[in-house]
C-alpha cells in the first residue's frame, strides 16, 4: 500500500468526510446519523423544526441560451414560529446551504433556532443546488451528475445567485421587502454566507461565517497547515499519542507486505470479512482528521456519535496500558471512538462508499473551482510526509469529468490576495470564527479586518462549533462566543433600523 496518497487531494474530499483509497481515488464519506437537537425551543420532532417549501429556480443566471431558462424545484425550510412579521420589518435569517442535504444541516445549527426568540427572526435554511432534493434536469439526479455539460451548472456563483433570487421573491411574496436579511453558514456554507454579503450587499446587511476557509486557495495559506494543525491537537494531549500514530504507517505498511499480512490488518482492526482491506490507511486517517475537526466539547453526532472532546478519549485509547506494545491494538481503540462510540458495529467495511447525506456533488465542485490546498505533510506531521500535488488533482479530474480545475477562479471572482486591505476597502459587517482546534482555520480570517469585520478565534474552539445546538455543559469560552456574536448581530441590526427610518423621513 502505497501512503504517500493516503491524503491526497483532502479538497476533494469536501470540508467535512471523505477516505482516499490507497489503490485509487475514492469519494467516501463516514457513515452518520443525525442527532436529534436537545428539546430547549419546545419542538418534539426534527420536523417541528421547520416547514418544507420549494421555490421554483432557473437553471443559469448567467447566459440567455434557451437552455438558461430551464427551471428546477429549490427546496428551503423556513421556520416562522418567532417571526415578528411584516409589519415591524422583523428580521430574516438565512442559512446558505452547503453541498449536501439541507436537513442535515438545519438539525445541527442550532444558533438560529435558540436566537430567533430574541431577535423575532424567521428562518430560512437554503439547499444548495444539485444536493438533496434540489436537482436540476427534472429533478433526476442520474442525468444532472450523468456528465460535464450537466455538472457545468453547479457552481458557487451560480449557487450564490440562486441565494439572491429566493430571498427577493420571498420578501416580495411576504410583503417583507424592508425586514433585513443576514446570511449564516459553516464550513463552505460560511464560506457562502461571507461571499453572499459581498457579492449581494443590497440583499443581506450582514453575515456570519463560521470556519470558512476562505484563504486556503492559490497559495495564500500554506498547504502543510491542514496536517499540521491535525498534528497538533493530538500532540498537545499527549507525546506519546502522537509518536504512536506518527511511526504507525510505516508498520503498517510493512506487515501488508509479509504473506498474510492483509489477513493480520483485518483481524487486528476487526475488519469485515468481505472487505478486502486496502483502504486502511485512508480509514485510519478519515478518523484522525475528522475526530480533530469535531473535538467539540460536549458530546456530538455531526458526522458521527463521538463523546466530548474525542481526540484527548483517542490518546486515552492508544495510552491505555492494557494495550501494552501492541500498536495496532491502539489504533484499533482509537479508530473505535470514531468509528464505533455507540457500540453497535461488530466489523467494519472500509470498502463501504455510501454517502446518506447526498455529498457526492463536492467532487466536481473540487474538481473545477474549489482547489484548496490542504494535502502537505512535513517531517513533523502525525501524517507520512509528502508535497500537495496538483499534477494529481489535475490527473484525477481529467479522469473522472473529463476536465481542467481552475485554481485562480475563486481569488478572481471573490477574492483572497491582501484580504485586510482589500475588505477594509469595500467590505463591512461580517463576522468570521475560527476554533483553532480545527484544521480548517488555517485557511479562515483570523485578525479583525476593520470595525464591522470581525474575527472571533477560540483556541480550543473545533469546527463551526459557535453554530451547534447550545448545551448545559458548554464552557464559559464558547458562551462567550455566542453572546458576542449575538451583539455584533443586534448592532447591525439596529443601524439598519435607524438608516431605515432616517429615509422614510426624508
Amino acid at each position: 500500500m502505497e501512503i504517500r496518497i493516503l491524503l491526497l487531494l483532502y479538497s476533494i474530499s469536501l470540508l467535512y468526510s471523505t477516505a482516499i483509497s490507497t489503490s485509487k481515488i475514492t469519494h467516501r464519506f463516514p457513515s452518520s446519523i443525525v442527532a436529534q437537537p436537545e428539546n430547549k425551543l419546545s419542538f418534539s420532532t426534527k420536523t417541528e423544526l421547520y416547514d418544507e417549501k420549494f421555490f421554483t429556480q432557473i437553471l443559469d443566471h448567467f447566459n440567455f441560451h434557451p437552455q438558461s431558462y430551464q427551471t428546477f424545484q429549490q427546496r428551503y425550510l423556513i421556520n416562522d414560529k418567532y417571526w415578528g412579521g411584516p409589519n415591524t420589518n422583523a428580521p430574516i435569517f438565512v442559512y446558505t446551504g452547503n453541498e449536501g442535504e439541507i436537513e442535515w444541516f438545519a438539525q445541527n445549527t442550532g444558533f438560529l433556532f435558540e436566537t430567533a426568540p430574541l431577535f423575532k427572526s424567521l428562518l430560512i435554511f437554503i439547499e444548495h443546488r444539485f444536493y438533496g432534493k434540489s436537482i436540476p434536469f427534472g429533478g433526476d439526479k442520474e442525468k444532472a451528475y450523468s456528465n460535464s455539460s450537466t455538472l457545468g451548472y453547479l457552481s458557487s456563483t451560480q449557487a450564490l445567485a440562486d441565494y439572491a433570487t429566493l430571498i427577493i421573491d420571498l420578501k416580495h411574496n411576504l410583503s417583507a421587502t424592508d425586514s433585513p436579511v443576514v446570511a449564516f453558514g459553516g464550513s463552505y456554507g460560511g464560506m457562502l454566507a461571507a461571499w453572499f454579503r459581498l457579492k449581494y450587499p443590497h440583499v443581506a446587511i450582514g453575515a456570519l461565517a463560521s470556519s470558512a476557509p476562505i484563504l486556503n486557495f492559490e497559495n495564500i495559506t500554506s498547504p502543510y497547515s491542514f496536517n499540521n494543525i491535525i498534528t497538533q491537537d493530538f500532540r498537545s494531549e499527549s507525546e506519546n499519542c502522537y509518536k504512536v500514530i506518527k511511526g504507525s504507517w510505516q508498520e503498517i505498511e510493512e506487515t501488508a507486505a509479509k504473506p498474510g499480512g492483509m489477513e493480520i490488518l483485518k483481524k487486528a482492526f476487526r475488519i469485515c470479512k468481505n472487505d478486502s482491506g486496502n483502504s486502511l490507511e485512508g480509514w485510519l486517517g478519515t478518523a484522525y482528521t475528522y475526530t480533530a475537526m469535531t473535538d467539540y466539547p460536549t458530546t456530538s453526532n455531526f458526522l458521527n456519535p463521538l463523546p466530548a472532546y474525542p481526540v484527548k478519549e483517542m490518546c486515552k485509547a492508544i495510552d491505555d496500558p492494557k494495550t501494552g506494545n501492541n500498536t495496532f491494538e491502539k489504533l484499533y481503540g482509537a479508530a473505535n471512538i470514531y468509528y464505533n462510540y455507540t457500540g453497535n458495529a461488530t466489523c467494519f467495511n472500509l470498502d463501504d462508499d455510501s454517502d446518506p447525506h447526498g455529498l457526492g456533488g463536492w467532487t466536481w465542485q473540487a474538481c473545477t473551482e474549489m482547489i484548496m490546498q490542504t494535502d502537505g505533510s512535513n517531517a513533523e506531521s502525525i501524517f507520512p510526509e509528502s508535497e500537495e500535488s496538483y499534477e494529481d488533482r489535475v490527473e484525477f479530474c481529467n479522469y473522472e469529468f473529463k476536465i481542467e480545475p481552475r485554481p485562480y477562479w475563486i481569488t478572481t471572482e471573490f477574492g483572497g490576495h491582501n484580504i485586510q486591505r482589500v475588505l477594509k476597502r469595500f467590505g463591512s459587517n461580517i463576522i468570521f470564527f475560527n476554533g483553532l482546534r480545527d484544521p480548517w482555520s488555517g485557511g479562515g480570517v483570523l485578525k479583525d479586518i476593520s470595525k464591522s469585520i470581525i474575527a472571533i478565534v477560540a483556541k480550543e474552539g473545533a469546527h463551526h462549533v459557535d453554530l451547534r445546538f447550545s448545551t448545559d455543559e458548554d464552557p464559559k469560552w464558547l458562551r462567550e462566543v455566542r453572546r458576542r456574536e449575538v451583539h455584533i448581530i443586534s448592532k447591525w441590526l439596529s443601524q439598519y433600523y435607524h438608516s431605515l427610518a432616517d429615509s422614510s423621513n426624508e
